[in-house]
């Protein structure tokens, strides 16, 4: 069985871990979840790894290294998905990160330093509205109180989903390994966007990952009758929240050298009806990017908007920050030395942003961290028709191969961290 039908195979059996009949439906903390991560598990007891689940639910398989009392190499990615998800996203770095451990057992070798695979638990907000939760575990940024009583769309609380699968939340706060020496840390991962594929390359070498501020922004204006209203008369509070919406997408454009979006991804009129003016809307607003001064400038433009509309539309705007995230960038060594293994294989890169959060960001609190990314099929990502080529992914996994060797030799030092 040469590479590629081993990884297809080990690929797919993961993948079998699903519930419902369209894509793939493997939410955090629950049973196909939960089975799916005591298969990888058994996966990697067949390669001889020491296994083991820390308090958050995070499953680790530990390869031992040469030279005792070395810092690990870490690698990995999630399995959990959204709902109605595709088979790519997370899945391909916790596949990629157990055949680079089942092609160092087929060629013998025998790293210096430990390498460890994670399959980290509740990457996806879908279920909670909260993401990354077991890499925050072990990052030591874990915030019990803030996410113990959020709840799913059955009215489950993450406290009760935890218990269920045997984990106190009370006790997720020992899976940090803040004081713990960590060589490196490397993630493989779909594009979940365009560039790639448009650009026809095969490597994304990421160099930072973008961090939102979001904003629930409700528009009050006067609801009333539309044939009776004359059009002068009106405080339309939807034409109010377009506005909004249009200068917004605007100032994002003006952006786009430094790779800021904004985003109005909810819009909700309040008692909407076709003969009715509208006289409540809430919209959502997301604008995310590694430029902070770009992403301020985004956000400046939007205050100054809001003020605008409200004075000219004599409309009530109110405006509500609901988080706002600081942006990650990733270790300049690595992203070197990722560029130089594509040179030397001839392996054609881009250096690019990860809009999308990953577990890499937060792994940056322990170590030095690498983001790899691997083209996505039309830019598609959290639906059925993700897909990513099986050729590329193992180019992806060529390059995480090469990257794990050489950070797991006793002499790499990283000057980072």
């Amino acid at each position: 069985m040469d590479h590629k039908e081993r990884y297809q195979l080990l690929f797919n059996n993961i993948n079998q871990y699903n519930s419902g009949n369209k894509g793939i439906t493997r939410v955090a903390y629950t049973n196909e979840e939960q089975a799916c991560t005591q298969a990888f598990l058994r996966m990697c007891k067949d390669e001889g790894l020491d296994i083991r689940i820390d308090q958050s639910g995070n499953a680790i398989g530990r390869r031992e290294g040469k030279i005792k009392g070395l810092p690990p190499v870490l690698l990995g990615s999630h399995l959990d998905t959204v709902y109605q998800g595709g088979k790519y996203d997370g899945v391909v770095g916790v596949t990629a990160a157990l055949e680079v451990v089942k092609r160092l057992n087929e060629k013998g070798i025998e790293t210096d330093h430990p390498i460890e695979i994670i399959s980290f638990a509740c990457e996806e907000s879908s279920r909670f509205g909260v993401s990354t939760l077991g890499s925050k575990a072990m990052a030591g940024v874990f915030d019990k109180e803030k996410v113990r009583h959020l709840k799913d769309r059955n009215g489950v609380t993450l406290e009760e989903a935890l218990s269920l699968c045997a984990f106190e939340i009370d006790s997720v706060e020992y899976a940090s390994r803040k004081d713990e020496d960590i060589k490196a840390f490397f993630e493989l991962h779909i594009e979940q966007g365009p560039v790639l594929v448009s650009e026809n390359k095969k490597i994304g070498i990421v160099t930072g990952i973008a961090a939102p501020v979001r904003f629930s922004i409700r528009i009050i204006g006067t609801p009333s009758h539309s044939g009776t209203t004359p059009m002068n008369m009106r405080n339309d509070a939807l034409l109010g929240a377009s506005e909004i919406a249009l200068e917004l997408e605007k100032v994002a454009k003006n952006e786009q050298i430094h790779g800021t979006v904004a985003t109005v991804g909810v819009l909700d009129i309040q008692a909407g009806a076709m003969n009715v003016v509208p006289g409540e809307v809430e919209i959502k607003v997301d604008i995310r990017g590694t430029s902070l001064p770009s992403r301020q400038r985004v956000l400046d433009h939007l205050n100054r908007t809001i003020e605008l509309v409200e004075r000219n539309r004599l409309l009530k705007i109110v405006s509500q920050e609901i988080i706002k995230e600081e942006p990650v960038l990733l270790s300049t060594e690595i992203i070197d030395a990722m560029e130089t293994i594509c040179m030397e294989q001839d392996i054609s890169y881009q250096m690019m942003p990860s809009g999308a959060g990953h577990d890499a960001m937060n792994m940056v609190n322990l170590c030095p961290t690498g983001l790899i990314f691997v083209p996505s099929v039309n830019g598609l990502s959290h639906h059925p028709d993700e897909y990513t080529d099986p050729d590329d992914i193992l180019i992806g996994i060529d390059v995480l191969e090469k990257i794990v060797i050489h950070y797991s030799k006793m002499d790499s030092i990283i000057q980072e961290n």
